[in-house]
């Protein structure tokens, strides 16, 4: 356990000085004047952006070297101290906080979604391979994980939203509000988890122990939960860590078409308002989340199975 956790903290700290640097870089050589972005997110466009952008080139410090900012930022973070916003003045930790429960909580209300209806089917499909199920399962799964996640919230926003009524289109501060980015998150998560749960399940019921529960005499209830989810889960677990980049990815798409006021909505924002602060601590974050899902997923692998400590 010592060894697992001291692993996750050095590749944390990878995370955090490549994502830095490379969100430093990027928002180096973007096209336009960060000042004049950052003067207009603050005051607004006006006829004397120019003379507000020469200001805040000086407040903030902007026209020192780009290595010094960096070692600046840099320093920081070692501090724990991700700066202030360039827009708002707050602390990037204070704004995160907020934005990242929101996100959060979105992130778990989709993979929850997506559990109760991509394994299931996946079971039911495994079972009886080739059968009604595992045929209508395929072609939902290649439906769903072929339309892209902004194309898919727009088609719920108009069925669920417009056209039946059922939920908000867009916001935030009720459980309602949340269902329609989480199912539209859920759905593309759901395609591939119940295939490779399908593949699985076909795989273990093929098995002899499998078989031997089955001449035993006992329900098929019981062979299916004593025998064969457990030893199904385990792959199904490992791709729930690959599935992590597609829920961080999607979080980013979906937050900014349902103003959702997460931190990949922040994200978008702090990008075009060139708040560099504010990119490299929401990427830092991001970056950090994708560390955290790993660790979870092999925690819970190693449960299922305790070989995998053996063989690590």
């Amino acid at each position: 356990m010592r060894n697992f956790l001291v692993a996750r903290l050095m590749q944390a700290g990878i995370v955090a000085m490549v994502v830095g640097a490379l969100c430093f870089l990027l928002m180096r050589v973007l096209p336009g004047d960060a000042a004049m972005r950052i003067a207009a997110g603050r005051y607004g466009p006006d006829a004397r952006i120019a003379e507000a952008a020469d200001k805040v080139r000086l407040e903030l410090g902007l026209d020192r070297p780009v290595l010094w900012q960096f070692l600046e930022w840099l320093g920081g973070l070692l501090r724990l101290d991700l700066g202030h916003s360039l827009v708002t003045g707050a602390p990037v930790v204070d704004e995160l906080q907020v934005q990242l429960g929101a996100s959060v909580w979105l992130a778990a209300s989709a993979l929850l979604i997506s559990l109760l209806i991509g394994p299931v089917i996946g079971v039911f499909s495994g079972m009886k391979p080739g059968g009604i199920t595992d045929r209508t399962g395929l072609a939902g799964a290649v439906v769903f994980r072929a339309i892209p996640p902004f194309v898919l919230g727009l088609i719920l926003m108009f069925i669920l939203s417009k056209q039946l009524g059922w939920l908000p289109p867009a916001g935030f501060g009720s459980p309602r509000e949340i269902v329609l980015p989480a199912l539209t998150l859920a759905l593309g998560l759901a395609a591939m988890s119940s295939r490779v749960t399908r593949n699985s399940v076909a795989a273990v019921a093929r098995t002899p122990y499998f078989a031997f529960a089955r001449h035993k005499g006992l329900p098929e209830a019981i062979v299916v939960r004593r025998h064969g989810i457990r030893n199904a889960a385990i792959p199904v677990v490992s791709y729930l860590g690959l599935q992590a980049v597609y829920l961080v990815e999607g979080v980013v798409v979906v937050e900014s078409l349902f103003a959702y006021p997460g931190i990949g909505h922040a994200l978008v924002h702090a990008i075009v308002e060139r708040d560099i602060p504010m990119v490299q601590g929401t990427a830092l974050v991001m970056g950090l989340m994708f560390v955290a899902i790993a660790a979870l997923v092999d925690a819970i692998s190693l449960w299922l199975d305790p070989r995998f400590g053996r063989a690590a």
